[in-house]
Order: structure tokens, then C-alpha cells, then sequence
């Protein structure tokens, strides 16, 4: 295997990255291999099993992987249940094979105990303890949905269930955060909050069903009941979303009784944003944000709705928007 460290350090990605981690002080975490159960209880597909668990050796007796692993699982624990943060983990080379798909894994894994016992501490029931850390295994069901093999394709966006700060009540999921700049002007507009107070934002994972009304109201109804019952010193006066949902184009293109076109009614409009993206729908209604307007072949009333917009010459655009709660 190829020397981690050197083949981090040459990529302008991560050098940065781990220059800020060879002087971070965190406390020191151990580093739990990954056993079957575990990986079971994180919905870890079965084809994945076998391989994660030969890595074991290759990953923990590399001085480089270890250290890197070390590092990462320590970033995790000390922001356990801080919201309004965020940071990325590095970015592995190709290099490193499977060592490098699944390496995040066994930081989430590390993390693991402490997360559960951060649950546990704030009366988290287990059933959304449980529902929450198994997006782990929707990551890597992608992972291999897109690429043909195994490994973690998101490893920044899973670290925020493994902080403690998001959480699958129904079929939305919720995250402890803050207003940011822009958004926080807008709400200052309507209610006695803005930039930098907190806020739920509102994620749609893929692979849970129809977004339906009904689906919503419960999810919103767990949130309004969890947050205050779980983070009683903390209050959530505002819900926000960002996403390729809320482009209000959507709407010109679905009939008006469509899921998404019920979800998008319930916000209140944010800012606008002026910067194109069309992988975004690609990625998540055709699986690969890679994939080109002539290789998409729709057959849903979304996919035609996506393809027919985009070879009009039109483009996609990240949708953002608020609601009280």
C-alpha cells in the first residue's frame, strides 16, 4: 500500500487539512475495530461486511492510517453535540484502495460509544438512536450503487449524525444548527431572530418512501415534540431547508397535487440563489450528478420533468426557504 501520509500531504486537498490536525489537541479516542454487529445495527449493506472487516489489519497497522484515523475519530468526539460547526474529513487518494473508500467508517465507528452515550445522555429514545446512525449504511449503499464497489461517499455529511447533532424523526431528518448570514437577514424580517440563531434545518434523505404530506406532518410533529423534551436549553423558533426541492421551477414543471410541489407550499422564500446546479437533481434523482442531459433516459414524471427543463436549455438551481415553527 502506498505511504498514506505522502500521498495526502501531495494533494493540495488535504494538506491544509492535515497540517490543522497534527497540532490538534484533542483528547485521545480508542479506536474500536468494527465487528459484524455493528455493522449490522448501522445497516452496513451485507455485501460490504466481509471486506470492512478484512480491512482491519491493513487500516490499524499502517502508521499513517492509524495516525490519520486517530485524528479524525478525535475531531468527532470533541465537537460531540456542538451545532453551527462544521469541517470536513479528508479526502483519501484512489491510491489507497479500499483502505481509502471505507477509512471513515472506522472513525464513525471509533466515534461510536461516544455518540450513543451522548444519546443516551439526553434521553434520545433508542429507536432514533438507532435510525439516525443507520444512514451510515444508506451512504454506503449509494457508494456502491454509483461506483460498483464498496466505500463511504459522503463521509461529511455523516459526521453530523455522528456529533449528535442530526437526527431521522419519521421520514425527515433534523439538524441542530444556527442562521447563517443570508438567511438570518431574511428571517430577521419576520420574526425576533436572525444570523446566528438557532434553527432546525431540514434534510430529505433518499430511500425512505413517498414525501408525502402526511409523512411531514408527523415528521414535524416528532421535531416539535423531540428538540425542546431532548435540548430543553435550547430553542427552536425557525425550520429551514436548502435544497434542489425548493427550486420553485419544480412547480412549473409537476402537476400541482405532486409531493414535492406540497413540501415546497410549506416554506416561506428565502434568497435567491444565482449560481446553477444542475448535478444536483441528476445526482439524486438518476443516482450520478456525473451522468450528461443525453445519457438520462427518464421514465417518472420527475425524471421527465428534470431531462425536459434541462434540454430546453434551462438550468437548476439550489432552492432555499423558511417556516416558524
Amino acid at each position: 500500500m502506498a505511504n498514506a501520509l505522502d500521498l495526502l500531504r501531495a494533494d493540495p486537498r488535504t494538506a491544509a487539512w492535515l497540517t490543522g490536525m497534527e497540532s490538534d489537541d484533542a483528547p485521545d479516542v480508542e479506536l474500536v475495530p468494527p465487528d459484524a454487529l455493528t455493522l449490522l445495527d448501522l445497516a452496513v449493506p451485507h455485501e460490504d461486511v466481509n471486506e470492512i472487516l478484512a480491512l482491519t489489519g491493513p487500516i490499524l497497522d499502517d502508521p499513517g492510517l492509524r495516525w490519520l484515523l486517530e485524528r479524525c475519530a478525535r475531531r468527532l468526539v470533541r465537537d460531540l453535540g456542538a451545532a453551527g460547526i462544521s469541517f470536513d474529513l479528508p479526502h483519501l487518494p484512489a491510491e489507497l484502495g479500499a483502505a481509502g473508500r471505507y477509512f471513515h467508517l472506522y472513525a464513525f465507528v471509533a466515534a461510536l460509544p461516544h455518540v450513543r452515550a451522548y444519546h443516551r445522555e439526553h434521553g434520545v429514545p433508542a429507536d432514533v438512536s438507532r435510525h439516525t446512525l443507520a444512514d451510515l449504511g444508506r451512504n454506503l449503499a449509494v457508494h456502491r450503487r454509483r461506483h460498483g464497489v464498496g466505500g463511504v461517499i459522503q463521509p461529511s455529511w455523516i459526521q453530523l449524525h455522528f456529533r449528535g447533532v442530526l437526527y431521522q424523526l419519521g421520514r425527515l431528518q433534523f439538524e441542530r444548527a444556527v442562521l447563517g448570514s443570508r438567511m438570518g437577514a431574511v428571517v430577521a424580517g419576520a420574526l425576533p431572530a436572525g444570523p446566528g440563531s438557532p434553527c432546525l434545518l431540514l434534510h430529505i434523505p433518499d430511500f425512505s418512501g413517498p414525501l408525502t404530506p402526511a409523512a411531514c406532518d408527523d415528521s414535524l410533529a416528532r421535531a416539535r415534540a423531540f428538540f425542546p423534551r431532548h435540548f430543553p436549553g435550547e430553542h427552536y423558533a425557525v425550520a429551514a431547508c436548502f435544497s434542489w426541492l425548493l427550486d420553485p421551477q419544480l412547480a412549473d414543471h409537476l402537476p400541482d397535487t405532486a409531493n414535492i410541489v406540497a413540501f415546497q407550499r410549506r416554506f416561506r422564500p428565502g434568497y435567491r440563489n444565482e449560481e446553477p446546479n444542475d448535478a444536483g437533481p441528476i445526482e439524486f434523482v438518476f443516482g450520478d450528478p456525473a451522468l450528461t442531459v443525453d445519457e438520462l433516459s427518464p421514465r417518472t414524471t420527475l425524471e421527465h420533468a428534470v431531462v425536459a427543463h434541462l434540454r430546453a436549455g434551462g438550468h437548476w438551481y439550489d432552492g432555499n426557504g423558511w417556516f416558524p415553527l
